[in-house]
Protein backbone atom coordinates (compact mmCIF):
# COMPACT_ATOMS: atom_id res chain seq x y z
CA UNK A 1 0.00 0.00 0.00
CA UNK A 2 1.29 3.85 -0.55
CA UNK A 3 -0.17 7.31 1.26
CA UNK A 4 -0.92 9.65 -1.19
CA UNK A 5 -1.13 13.32 0.03
CA UNK A 6 -1.42 16.63 -1.89
CA UNK A 7 -2.76 16.98 -6.03
CA UNK A 8 -2.65 13.48 -6.43
CA UNK A 9 -5.45 12.67 -4.21
CA UNK A 10 -8.16 14.31 -6.27
CA UNK A 11 -6.83 11.55 -9.18
CA UNK A 12 -7.46 8.80 -6.56
CA UNK A 13 -10.61 10.08 -5.81
CA UNK A 14 -11.53 9.96 -9.31
CA UNK A 15 -11.09 7.05 -9.81
CA UNK A 16 -13.53 6.50 -7.08
CA UNK A 17 -16.02 8.11 -8.09
CA UNK A 18 -16.03 6.96 -11.81
CA UNK A 19 -16.27 2.96 -10.25
CA UNK A 20 -18.60 4.22 -7.27
CA UNK A 21 -20.51 5.24 -10.33
CA UNK A 22 -20.26 3.02 -13.16
CA UNK A 23 -23.35 0.87 -14.58
CA UNK A 24 -21.85 -2.20 -14.30
CA UNK A 25 -23.53 -4.89 -11.71
CA UNK A 26 -22.04 -5.46 -7.97
CA UNK A 27 -22.10 -8.86 -9.39
CA UNK A 28 -22.61 -10.85 -12.46
CA UNK A 29 -22.97 -14.30 -10.16
CA UNK A 30 -26.68 -14.83 -10.62
CA UNK A 31 -26.34 -16.60 -6.84
CA UNK A 32 -24.85 -13.30 -5.31
CA UNK A 33 -27.29 -11.90 -6.90
CA UNK A 34 -30.63 -14.10 -5.45
CA UNK A 35 -28.72 -14.28 -2.30
CA UNK A 36 -28.52 -10.13 -1.71
CA UNK A 37 -32.42 -10.76 -3.09
CA UNK A 38 -33.23 -12.65 -0.11
CA UNK A 39 -31.44 -10.71 2.12
CA UNK A 40 -32.91 -7.18 0.96
CA UNK A 41 -29.60 -5.47 0.24
CA UNK A 42 -29.81 -2.42 -1.26
CA UNK A 43 -27.63 -2.75 -4.34
CA UNK A 44 -27.71 0.51 -5.53
CA UNK A 45 -24.76 3.11 -4.65
CA UNK A 46 -26.10 6.24 -2.51
CA UNK A 47 -25.04 9.74 -4.29
CA UNK A 48 -21.70 11.21 -3.88
CA UNK A 49 -21.35 14.72 -2.67
CA UNK A 50 -19.58 16.48 -5.07
CA UNK A 51 -16.09 16.54 -5.99
CA UNK A 52 -14.13 18.93 -4.18
CA UNK A 53 -11.04 20.85 -6.25
CA UNK A 54 -7.77 18.89 -6.04
CA UNK A 55 -5.56 19.79 -2.63
CA UNK A 56 -2.86 22.20 -2.29
CA UNK A 57 0.30 20.88 -3.08
CA UNK A 58 1.98 19.53 0.02
CA UNK A 59 4.79 22.01 1.19
CA UNK A 60 8.10 21.14 0.69
CA UNK A 61 6.89 18.56 -1.27
CA UNK A 62 9.02 16.57 -4.37
CA UNK A 63 7.10 13.34 -5.09
CA UNK A 64 5.25 13.38 -8.84
CA UNK A 65 2.80 10.79 -8.91
CA UNK A 66 0.70 9.43 -11.57
CA UNK A 67 -1.85 7.03 -12.02
CA UNK A 68 -1.97 3.89 -14.28
CA UNK A 69 -5.11 1.84 -14.46
CA UNK A 70 -5.85 -1.55 -16.45
CA UNK A 71 -9.69 -1.81 -17.37
CA UNK A 72 -10.77 -5.08 -19.59
CA UNK A 73 -12.06 -4.44 -23.41
CA UNK A 74 -15.44 -6.23 -22.23
CA UNK A 75 -16.91 -6.12 -25.53
CA UNK A 76 -21.36 -5.88 -26.74
CA UNK A 77 -21.34 -2.23 -25.60
CA UNK A 78 -21.12 -3.51 -21.97
CA UNK A 79 -17.40 -1.17 -21.38
CA UNK A 80 -17.30 1.03 -18.61
CA UNK A 81 -17.84 4.80 -19.82
CA UNK A 82 -14.65 6.46 -18.53
CA UNK A 83 -12.69 2.75 -20.56
CA UNK A 84 -14.07 2.34 -23.81
CA UNK A 85 -12.23 -0.41 -25.16
CA UNK A 86 -10.41 -0.80 -21.73
CA UNK A 87 -7.36 0.91 -20.60
CA UNK A 88 -3.39 -0.25 -20.14
CA UNK A 89 -1.53 2.26 -18.80
CA UNK A 90 -0.16 -0.23 -16.30
CA UNK A 91 1.31 -2.11 -18.95
CA UNK A 92 1.95 1.24 -21.18
CA UNK A 93 3.90 2.72 -17.87
CA UNK A 94 6.14 -0.43 -17.33
CA UNK A 95 7.36 -0.95 -20.92
CA UNK A 96 8.18 2.81 -21.27
CA UNK A 97 9.82 2.64 -18.13
CA UNK A 98 11.70 -0.45 -19.09
CA UNK A 99 13.16 0.91 -22.09
CA UNK A 100 14.29 3.49 -20.05
CA UNK A 101 16.39 1.61 -17.82
CA UNK A 102 19.92 1.03 -17.51
CA UNK A 103 21.00 -1.00 -14.61
CA UNK A 104 18.64 -2.47 -12.62
CA UNK A 105 14.92 -3.23 -12.83
CA UNK A 106 13.97 -4.73 -8.91
CA UNK A 107 10.94 -6.85 -9.20
CA UNK A 108 8.99 -8.19 -5.92
CA UNK A 109 6.02 -9.30 -7.39
CA UNK A 110 2.97 -12.14 -6.23
CA UNK A 111 3.35 -13.29 -10.01
CA UNK A 112 5.38 -12.84 -12.90
CA UNK A 113 4.08 -14.83 -15.66
CA UNK A 114 3.84 -15.31 -19.63
CA UNK A 115 5.58 -14.49 -22.94
CA UNK A 116 3.89 -10.55 -22.83
CA UNK A 117 5.58 -9.81 -19.29
CA UNK A 118 8.99 -11.07 -20.63
CA UNK A 119 8.66 -8.86 -24.20
CA UNK A 120 8.32 -6.18 -22.18
CA UNK A 121 11.90 -5.79 -20.84
CA UNK A 122 13.36 -8.14 -23.05
CA UNK A 123 14.32 -5.41 -25.73
CA UNK A 124 16.27 -3.53 -23.11
CA UNK A 125 18.16 -6.25 -21.44
CA UNK A 126 19.37 -7.25 -25.15
CA UNK A 127 20.10 -3.53 -25.77
CA UNK A 128 21.80 -2.35 -22.79
CA UNK A 129 24.34 -4.90 -21.48
CA UNK A 130 24.73 -3.51 -18.23
CA UNK A 131 21.41 -3.96 -17.13
CA UNK A 132 20.17 -6.23 -14.37
CA UNK A 133 16.50 -7.91 -13.61
CA UNK A 134 15.99 -9.00 -9.97
CA UNK A 135 13.10 -10.96 -9.01
CA UNK A 136 11.40 -11.62 -5.62
CA UNK A 137 8.34 -13.69 -5.63
CA UNK A 138 6.75 -16.71 -3.94
CA UNK A 139 8.71 -19.80 -3.80
CA UNK A 140 5.34 -21.38 -4.62
CA UNK A 141 2.87 -20.16 -7.02
CA UNK A 142 0.11 -21.26 -5.31
CA UNK A 143 -1.40 -24.01 -3.86
CA UNK A 144 -0.54 -27.94 -4.50
CA UNK A 145 -3.58 -28.48 -6.66
CA UNK A 146 -4.88 -28.13 -10.68
CA UNK A 147 -3.74 -24.32 -10.73
CA UNK A 148 -0.07 -24.60 -9.46
CA UNK A 149 0.85 -26.26 -12.88
CA UNK A 150 -0.66 -23.72 -15.08
CA UNK A 151 1.30 -20.82 -12.89
CA UNK A 152 4.46 -22.77 -13.15
CA UNK A 153 4.45 -23.02 -16.66
CA UNK A 154 3.77 -19.08 -16.85
CA UNK A 155 6.49 -18.42 -14.78
CA UNK A 156 8.54 -20.32 -16.68
CA UNK A 157 7.69 -18.33 -19.94
CA UNK A 158 8.40 -15.44 -18.45
CA UNK A 159 11.80 -16.10 -16.40
CA UNK A 160 13.69 -18.50 -18.81
CA UNK A 161 13.24 -16.39 -21.70
CA UNK A 162 14.87 -13.43 -19.69
CA UNK A 163 17.50 -15.27 -18.63
CA UNK A 164 18.34 -16.97 -21.94
CA UNK A 165 18.23 -13.68 -23.44
CA UNK A 166 20.22 -11.60 -20.72
CA UNK A 167 22.99 -14.98 -19.22
CA UNK A 168 23.77 -14.15 -15.79
CA UNK A 169 21.86 -11.06 -15.59
CA UNK A 170 18.66 -12.08 -14.09
CA UNK A 171 17.99 -13.36 -11.16
CA UNK A 172 14.61 -14.80 -9.34
CA UNK A 173 14.04 -15.54 -5.59
CA UNK A 174 11.87 -16.52 -2.94
CA UNK A 175 11.31 -15.79 0.64
CA UNK A 176 11.88 -18.09 3.50
CA UNK A 177 11.88 -17.34 7.60
CA UNK A 178 14.55 -17.97 10.29
CA UNK A 179 12.22 -21.73 10.92
CA UNK A 180 13.20 -22.07 7.17
CA UNK A 181 9.22 -21.53 6.20
CA UNK A 182 8.40 -20.32 2.86
CA UNK A 183 7.13 -16.52 2.97
CA UNK A 184 4.21 -15.89 0.65
CA UNK A 185 5.51 -12.62 -1.52
CA UNK A 186 1.94 -10.72 -1.98
CA UNK A 187 3.68 -7.66 -2.91
CA UNK A 188 3.52 -5.53 -6.14
CA UNK A 189 5.65 -3.17 -6.55
CA UNK A 190 8.84 -2.40 -9.15
CA UNK A 191 11.84 -0.10 -8.93
CA UNK A 192 14.07 1.04 -11.98
CA UNK A 193 17.05 2.40 -11.79
CA UNK A 194 16.22 4.17 -8.32
CA UNK A 195 14.16 6.78 -10.27
CA UNK A 196 10.81 5.25 -11.36
CA UNK A 197 8.48 3.36 -9.11
CA UNK A 198 5.16 1.33 -8.54
CA UNK A 199 2.71 0.49 -5.66
CA UNK A 200 -0.47 -0.56 -6.44
CA UNK A 201 -2.91 -3.49 -7.17
CA UNK A 202 -1.77 -5.30 -10.57
CA UNK A 203 0.90 -8.03 -10.86
CA UNK A 204 3.04 -8.87 -13.40
CA UNK A 205 0.90 -10.90 -15.75
CA UNK A 206 -0.82 -10.48 -18.69
CA UNK A 207 -4.58 -10.62 -16.70
CA UNK A 208 -3.27 -7.69 -14.40
CA UNK A 209 -2.39 -5.84 -17.05
CA UNK A 210 -5.05 -6.38 -19.62
CA UNK A 211 -8.06 -8.25 -18.29
CA UNK A 212 -8.66 -7.59 -14.33
CA UNK A 213 -9.47 -4.15 -12.92
CA UNK A 214 -6.49 -2.66 -11.21
CA UNK A 215 -4.69 0.76 -9.96
CA UNK A 216 -0.87 1.60 -9.67
CA UNK A 217 1.04 4.54 -8.50
CA UNK A 218 4.06 5.32 -9.96
CA UNK A 219 6.12 7.80 -8.26
CA UNK A 220 9.19 9.92 -8.48
CA UNK A 221 10.89 11.98 -6.73
CA UNK A 222 12.51 14.84 -8.41
CA UNK A 223 14.64 16.24 -4.80
CA UNK A 224 17.53 14.79 -6.64
CA UNK A 225 18.28 15.05 -10.43
CA UNK A 226 20.17 11.96 -11.00
CA UNK A 227 18.26 9.73 -8.75
CA UNK A 228 14.93 9.28 -6.89
CA UNK A 229 15.33 9.43 -3.09
CA UNK A 230 12.15 7.29 -2.52
CA UNK A 231 12.48 4.84 -4.47
CA UNK A 232 16.29 4.16 -3.84
CA UNK A 233 15.14 4.17 0.16
CA UNK A 234 12.21 1.84 -0.66
CA UNK A 235 14.80 -0.49 -2.49
CA UNK A 236 17.45 0.01 -0.04
CA UNK A 237 14.63 -0.64 2.64
CA UNK A 238 13.53 -4.08 1.00
CA UNK A 239 17.27 -5.27 0.60
CA UNK A 240 18.23 -4.92 4.75
CA UNK A 241 14.97 -7.16 5.42
CA UNK A 242 15.65 -9.32 3.00
CA UNK A 243 19.65 -9.28 4.03
CA UNK A 244 18.18 -10.09 7.59
CA UNK A 245 19.24 -6.46 8.98
CA UNK A 246 16.29 -4.31 9.33
CA UNK A 247 16.63 -4.78 12.89
CA UNK A 248 19.61 -2.64 12.95
CA UNK A 249 17.74 -0.23 10.79
CA UNK A 250 14.52 -0.04 13.21
CA UNK A 251 17.19 0.09 16.15
CA UNK A 252 18.35 3.86 14.89
CA UNK A 253 21.30 3.14 12.37
CA UNK A 254 21.52 4.61 8.89
CA UNK A 255 20.04 3.07 6.66
CA UNK A 256 22.84 3.61 3.99
CA UNK A 257 24.91 2.58 6.48
CA UNK A 258 23.44 -0.99 7.52
CA UNK A 259 23.08 -1.51 3.24
CA UNK A 260 26.54 0.30 2.07
CA UNK A 261 27.42 -3.02 0.20
CA UNK A 262 23.85 -2.02 -1.61
CA UNK A 263 24.07 1.63 -2.61
CA UNK A 264 25.34 0.76 -6.26
CA UNK A 265 22.65 -1.36 -8.03
CA UNK A 266 24.86 -3.41 -9.10
CA UNK A 267 26.52 -4.54 -5.75
CA UNK A 268 22.72 -5.41 -4.50
CA UNK A 269 22.76 -7.81 -7.20
CA UNK A 270 26.10 -9.48 -6.25
CA UNK A 271 24.71 -9.18 -1.92
CA UNK A 272 21.61 -10.76 -2.76
CA UNK A 273 22.93 -13.64 -4.69
CA UNK A 274 25.88 -14.51 -1.90
CA UNK A 275 22.80 -14.18 0.71
CA UNK A 276 21.20 -16.60 -0.82
CA UNK A 277 24.14 -19.30 -1.74
CA UNK A 278 24.81 -18.81 1.96
CA UNK A 279 21.11 -20.66 2.52
CA UNK A 280 21.46 -22.99 0.04
CA UNK A 281 24.99 -24.18 1.13
CA UNK A 282 23.77 -24.33 4.98
CA UNK A 283 20.21 -26.37 3.56
CA UNK A 284 22.44 -28.66 2.03
CA UNK A 285 24.84 -29.26 4.73
CA UNK A 286 21.97 -30.59 6.78
CA UNK A 287 21.49 -26.91 8.50
CA UNK A 288 24.54 -28.08 10.82
CA UNK A 289 25.83 -24.65 12.60
CA UNK A 290 23.60 -20.92 13.02
CA UNK A 291 21.80 -20.55 10.03
CA UNK A 292 23.44 -17.84 7.75
CA UNK A 293 21.17 -13.94 7.63
CA UNK A 294 19.01 -13.52 5.27
CA UNK A 295 15.64 -14.77 3.89
CA UNK A 296 16.66 -15.09 0.27
CA UNK A 297 16.43 -18.28 -1.68
CA UNK A 298 17.26 -19.03 -5.49
CA UNK A 299 14.07 -19.74 -7.29
CA UNK A 300 13.67 -22.82 -8.73
CA UNK A 301 11.93 -22.80 -12.33
CA UNK A 302 11.15 -26.08 -13.06
CA UNK A 303 11.90 -27.53 -16.59
CA UNK A 304 8.17 -29.20 -17.43
CA UNK A 305 7.92 -32.34 -19.21
CA UNK A 306 6.16 -31.19 -23.02
CA UNK A 307 2.60 -33.50 -21.94
CA UNK A 308 2.57 -31.56 -19.27
CA UNK A 309 3.09 -28.21 -20.93
CA UNK A 310 0.42 -29.08 -23.37
CA UNK A 311 -2.27 -29.96 -21.07
CA UNK A 312 -1.73 -26.47 -18.74
CA UNK A 313 -1.42 -24.41 -22.08
CA UNK A 314 -5.52 -24.01 -21.50
CA UNK A 315 -6.58 -23.27 -18.47
CA UNK A 316 -2.85 -20.77 -18.22
CA UNK A 317 -4.76 -18.70 -21.11
CA UNK A 318 -7.99 -19.02 -19.97
CA UNK A 319 -8.12 -19.01 -16.09
CA UNK A 320 -4.78 -18.20 -14.57
CA UNK A 321 -3.91 -15.51 -17.32
CA UNK A 322 -6.92 -14.41 -19.34
CA UNK A 323 -6.28 -11.78 -22.60
CA UNK A 324 -8.73 -8.51 -21.97
CA UNK A 325 -7.56 -6.78 -25.07
CA UNK A 326 -9.01 -5.77 -27.77
CA UNK A 327 -8.35 -8.36 -30.90
CA UNK A 328 -6.43 -6.27 -33.04
CA UNK A 329 -3.93 -5.74 -29.86
CA UNK A 330 -3.65 -9.41 -29.28
CA UNK A 331 -2.83 -9.86 -32.67
CA UNK A 332 -0.03 -7.20 -33.02
CA UNK A 333 1.15 -8.05 -29.32
CA UNK A 334 0.82 -4.66 -28.55
CA UNK A 335 -0.51 -3.03 -24.94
Amino acid sequence: MVAITGPAVHAVETVFRERWEDPAPLSRRPDYWLMDKIRRLDRTPDPLPDQQPPPPPVEGGTHVVQLLRTYPNLRQARDYPFAPGGERSVALGYAKAAKRSRRLIYVEDQYFWGNEIASTFLDSLVENPGLHIVCVLPLYPDLEGSSRTPQLLGRQRAIRDLMEAAPGRVAAYGLENDAGTPIYVHAKLCVMDDVWCTTGSDNFNRRSWTHDSELTAAIVDRADGSTSPYAQALRLRLAAEHLGRLDRVLAGEDLADVVADCLDPHDMVTAYAACADALETWHAGGRVGPRPPGQLRRLDVPDLARPTRIWARLPLRVVQDPDGRPWRLRKSRRF
